[in-house]
């Protein structure tokens, strides 16, 4: 955070117009600047006469960061591709010196732009902004489902090529796919054509991508209710069944943006039905196979950041960021693990627990007494083959805890 709460660190967004569509408030605190940091694209518009001096990116980003640091007080000037705050480096930068340090001037964005061209409204249901800049492309996996409509920032140009690739494979070939090179400058293309078919080269490294998702009779569509299909899962029988899942993420009331601890993950169908609804998760999991299934799961489910440790309990638990909400789906008979996690939320985080054991139950059901909340048993039966008939097949019963810390 900046000490003196005063703002030294600007960061003014270019478009394709470069230097001369720069608002005469970003070109005095770009000529003011002791240090101008961009890319060499950015580095190269500057005037020859301008006296800062000049850094470029470095990778890792967080060296950069430490450059910036040690800039503190001193008038900096960071150049940024349209807007800053889509997806760019004003979000990162204002989360590591605090917004007071910055001054913000962005260009239009990316997705503004597109939007303008292709005459799609930016808030509307079917359109989701997303990106694939420094990202997974099963990023893209959570937003699949008949008629959305995506506005993607690429990667480089071999993006949309790949895109296409992904899109085919997974039944939503005959999506279209318009491919917007170089918006709003002289050099400004536009590409068409279906997912299944798409044959362009790689272009331009600076592109957007505007999808029409169009579901074959082979896709598969996916809600982001709670409550997936099992078979959405790669698994060995070690997770939350679908019935059990809904009611348990239900009780966890997921938010966009919080941390879930998934406890003894298994296949991690909680913590990715957690990130699907808009949350972060941490998937705690002892057995290397399950954790190779709950990767596979977190990528082919369209939530990739899911962050896996591997290891015991409860000492896996260490240095982890502090969760809002917990859920224990195994482990419930380590010794001081749900004291342990209890302690780790905050007030109001949430913690449930399943338990199919009596052993569990009796864990539970302590827990109960300390801390309140609520005990529930929940019952499901699936109705299955019995010859030429048909009948009911239970479950085992599962003991579901759920309680809000005061």
């Amino acid at each position: 955070m900046n000490k003196n709460n005063q703002a030294w660190l600007s960061i003014v967004g270019i478009g394709e117009d470069g230097l001369e569509g720069v608002p005469a408030a970003g070109r005095t605190l770009i000529d003011k600047a002791e240090v101008v940091i961009g890319g060499l694209r950015h580095l190269e518009m500057l005037p020859a006469d301008h006296r800062g001096e000049k850094l470029t990116w470095r990778s890792p980003l967080k060296d950069t960061i430490a450059d910036i640091r040690a800039l503190e007080g001193r008038p900096v000037c960071v150049l940024a591709t349209g807007d800053p705050m889509s997806y760019g480096i004003g979000v990162t930068l204002g989360r590591e010196f605090g917004h007071d340090a910055l001054t913000v001037l962005p260009a239009v964005g990316a997705f503004s732009l597109a939007a303008a061209r292709l005459g799609w409204p930016l808030y509307a249901p079917n359109v989701d902004c997303l990106t694939l800049h420094g990202r997974p492309l099963e990023t893209i996996n959570l937003h699949l489902r008949d008629g959305a409509r995506l506005l993607i920032l690429s990667e480089d140009g071999q993006t949309p090529k790949q895109l296409a690739d992904h899109l085919t494979a997974l039944g939503y070939g005959d999506s279209e796919l318009i491919v917007l090179e170089h918006m709003d400058g002289p050099k400004e293309k536009h590409l068409r054509g279906l997912a299944k078919d798409w044959s362009h080269p790689a272009g331009a490294d600076l592109n957007s991508i505007a999808a029409t998702l169009v579901a074959g009779p082979d896709a598969q569509v996916y809600s982001r209710l709670a409550g997936l299909p099992d078979d959405a899962f790669r698994h060995d029988g070690k997770m939350t069944k679908r019935e059990v899942r809904a009611a348990t993420l239900a009780s966890l009331a997921p938010q966009p943006g919080e941390l879930l601890w998934d406890v003894g993950g298994g296949s991690g169908s909680i913590a990715i039905e957690w990130m699907r609804a808009g949350g972060e998760a941490i998937a705690i999991e002892k057995n290397a196979e399950r954790c190779a299934a709950i990767a596979h799961n977190a990528a082919l489910l369209g939530t990739p950041r899911l962050r896996i440790v591997e290891g015991e309990l409860p000492d896996a638990l260490n240095g982890l960021a502090q969760p809002k909400a917990i859920f224990i789906g195994g482990g419930l008979s380590v010794d001081g693990l749900l004291e342990r996690c209890w302690d780790a939320l905050p007030a109001a985080g949430r913690l449930a627990a399943n338990a199919v054991t009596a052993e569990g139950e009796t864990e539970l059901f302590q827990a109960y007494q300390k801390w309140g909340g609520e005990l529930s048993r929940i019952a499901v039966s699936r109705l299955t083959a019995v010859g030429p008939h048909h009948g009911w097949k239970p479950f085992m019963p599962v003991t579901h805890f759920c309680a809000r810390k005061g």
